[in-house]
């Protein structure tokens, strides 16, 4: 059900990752412009992709890098996506529980996920999974995550 994408699926990957945004009033290059840059992450050996469903019809994007505190990797959770017509099926689930083995079998001992505050089913999905945003455990403080265009 769920598989790693490769170099030929990078034009459904960027039309899956356009749509994402489009559907949540989010700026998103042409999708061209976008299979080429998948196309070159995948390459790189750092991206992972991950799609489910026979369109296919969803996907998880994984990025990795060297941890600073162990001699493992961290993986960010870049992006999560099913289409709407897919949702309620378990296909994020699916999908979740395949990143965690891939991060796993690539060496990550972390996996980091921004998700926005009014985003309830993925903040349930990804609470559900034992992913936190408390510091510490859950008494602990709550994390935040923040961003800045570096364009502007």
């Amino acid at each position: 059900m769920v598989r790693a994408a490769g170099g030929d699926d990078a034009r459904v990957v960027a039309q899956l990752l356009h749509d994402f945004n489009h559907e949540f009033d989010e700026p998103s290059p042409p999708v061209e412009e976008l299979a080429n840059r998948i196309s070159q992450l995948l390459g790189g050996g750092d991206t992972a992709v991950l799609v489910v469903g026979d369109g296919p019809d969803g996907l998880a994007v994984l990025r990795f890098r060297a941890a600073i505190w162990s001699g493992g990797l961290e993986c960010y959770l870049a992006e999560l996506y099913v289409v709407p017509a897919r949702r309620g099926r378990g296909l994020g689930r699916a999908l979740m529980g395949a990143a965690i083995r891939e991060a796993r079998d690539r060496g990550a001992d972390t996996m980091e996920i921004g998700v926005d505050e009014p985003d309830l089913p993925a903040r349930r999905l990804y609470e559900g999974l034992g992913f936190t945003n408390r510091s510490g455990g859950p008494d602990g403080p709550l994390m935040f995550v923040y961003e800045r265009d570096l364009r502007v």
